[in-house]
């Protein structure tokens, strides 16, 4: 494989604003200290949290590939944590995204703006997933990438501030459809919107109005908010 599917593509687009607000969010929870994990307990224990975790996959640095949880055979379908993942697994047999299905990925072609291609599948595979964000757990050669399971890991909540920062991070990382990435971020939040040529206006909750426009190739633009009926507005790229 050489460059992501389609498939994967459109998918990582339209779950990329969510996964990162939702990162945001864990990172405000959860202090990135000292850490230790028992995948077997499915825990993980950073800065006196400790939280639920599953096990995604792994990314080796040398061979620039990433390895399934259940692909592992220190692990496989049946362990404690990498059982609540395979539902990534079944989305991809159904939608035919070979990303999630091939057991081992070669990402050694990956140049984009993300520290590796491993951190974007895990990031789809984290979307698929929801809950509350998922970690990179680094060891010596690689990371492996776990799922916060937990309750206690609080939602992002509906901001219309950052709106335009997170378009233009996930539109970086996932550039297929950014139309579709807000698209999504609004219905998560159940934001009313509505689509025009070039234009998506948005309902704001407590009032105002929002737009963010498009070029004709869909990309993104800027975004302009009246964030309140008093009048308060904020513009961006």
């Amino acid at each position: 494989m050489s460059g992501f599917s389609p498939a994967f593509e459109r998918l990582g687009a339209a779950l990329a604003a969510v996964v990162l607000q939702q990162q945001e969010t864990l990172a405000e929870f959860l202090p990135r200290e000292d850490w230790s994990a028992d995948l077997t307990a499915r825990s993980y224990a950073s800065g006196g949290v400790t939280v639920r975790v599953s096990l995604l996959g792994s990314y080796a640095a040398r061979e620039r590939t990433w390895l399934w949880g259940w692909a592992n055979p220190q692990f496989g379908d049946e362990h404690p944590a990498v059982a609540p993942t395979l539902r990534i697994r079944e989305l991809g047999e159904r939608l035919g995204i070979p990303e999630f299905t091939t057991p081992e990925i070669d990402l050694g072609w990956y140049t984009g703006p993300a520290g590796h291609g491993g951190e974007l599948v895990a990031m789809a595979a984290g979307g698929v997933l929801g809950g509350g964000g998922y970690i990179g757990a680094g060891y010596d050669g690689g990371s492996a990438y776990l799922h916060v399971d937990d309750p206690q890991a609080p939602p992002a909540a509906w901001d219309p501030v950052p709106v335009p920062r997170l378009l233009m991070n996930a539109a970086s990382l996932f550039p297929r459809d950014p139309r579709l990435t807000l698209a999504r971020l609004l219905s998560h939040h159940r934001v009313p919107y509505r689509e025009t040529d070039g234009v998506t206006e948005v309902l704001l909750p407590g009032g105002g109005t929002a737009r963010a426009h498009f070029d004709a190739l869909g990309r993104f633009l800027d975004w302009e908010a009246e964030l309140s009926p008093a009048g308060l507005s904020s513009t961006g790229p």
